[in-house]
């Protein structure tokens, strides 16, 4: 029997309340710091195109890095056979946003999902595109199903003002023949693509083609099935840096995650679901939001394992 999804977050949301206050809202992006921290969004959607909800999931916020997953779909759409001759695909160990290993590994990132390889994948959708800004949001407008979908470019102004350490890795990257693009033009881009901003909803169903073998909602191919597999697998060992293996572990689905409190997980052919709480933890991932996944698939008996 198919459990009731409602019923479940509606509990859990309750649940979770005595958490708030144990986390820290980002702050090295000044605009982040200015949330009210007691948010707690949950969505939905199910395989058949229902969607159940609680609490602020009509909120909108900045996805910032779960944006890395829809851009690197993009890409893949744009630029399958180069895109992994310039990114990898293990997990890092390290910071989300560490130089060290780019040096070790002549200015290839680990993955699509720590910053260095997300601003490769902007440099693509750079070279592919004639208009970067605008297939970002054309896309994202058409797996959500939502026209209003938009960039804050307020948020995107003050991330790119303090994001030196990024401007690091594109330079360095840059100096080993990984970045094509001129750089500012690539932070750029990768500063407004991270400034996107949904609602719960719209991430459940913009997540919805990762559980329907890449078609969306209208039965539209967004990604071959073969592609979707890699996406989900580079979500399950890379989607939430060095809470990767812990929330394997404890929850059991691939997923992303932002410094914004969102984190979006999917099992293919049965759900995807989204989670907004802006409070973080030590590595940067929503503290209730990781509790909050861990305790659907407790309470619904459904993960991958």
């Amino acid at each position: 029997m198919k459990p009731n999804f409602q019923k479940i977050i509606e509990e859990i949301s309750r649940e979770v309340l005595p958490l708030l206050g144990l986390g820290k809202v980002a702050n090295y992006i000044p605009e982040l710091a200015k949330i009210d921290p007691r948010k707690i969004g949950i969505s939905i959607c199910d395989i058949d195109g229902n969607v159940y909800s609680t609490g602020d999931c009509k909120t909108l916020f900045s996805i910032q890095s779960i944006s890395k997953l829809f851009t690197l779909c993009l890409a893949m759409k744009l630029e399958d056979n180069e895109l992994w001759n310039r990114v990898g695909m293990e997990p890092s160990g390290t910071a989300f946003n560490s130089l060290v290993l780019l040096e070790e590994e002549n200015g290839i990132p680990r993955n699509p999902f720590i910053n260095a390889g997300a601003i490769v994948i902007t440099d693509i959708i750079l070279g592919k595109s004639k208009h970067p800004s605008d297939s970002i949001l054309k896309f994202m407008r058409e797996i959500t199903q939502n026209k209003n979908i938009k960039f804050n470019d307020t948020v995107a102004v003050s991330e790119r003002k303090h994001g030196h350490r990024n401007a690091a890795l594109s330079y360095l990257m840059k100096d080993y023949g990984n970045i094509h693009k001129e750089v500012e033009e690539v932070l750029n881009l990768y500063c407004r693509h991270c400034s996107l901003e949904l609602n719960c909803e719209d991430l459940a169903r913009a997540s919805y083609f990762l559980i329907n073998q890449g078609k969306d909602i209208d039965g539209k191919t967004v990604l071959i099935p073969r592609d979707v597999k890699r996406v989900n697998s580079l979500m399950m060992t890379s989607g939430l840096y060095n809470n990767a293996g812990k929330f394997a572990f404890e929850v059991g689905l691939p997923a992303k995650s932002g410094v914004g409190g969102g984190i979006v997980g999917v099992l293919p052919g049965q759900f995807s679901i989204s989670v907004w709480s802006p409070e973080l933890n030590e590595s940067g991932n929503s503290l209730i939001g990781m509790k909050v996944m861990e305790m659907f698939t407790t309470k619904s008996g459904m993960s991958v394992f």
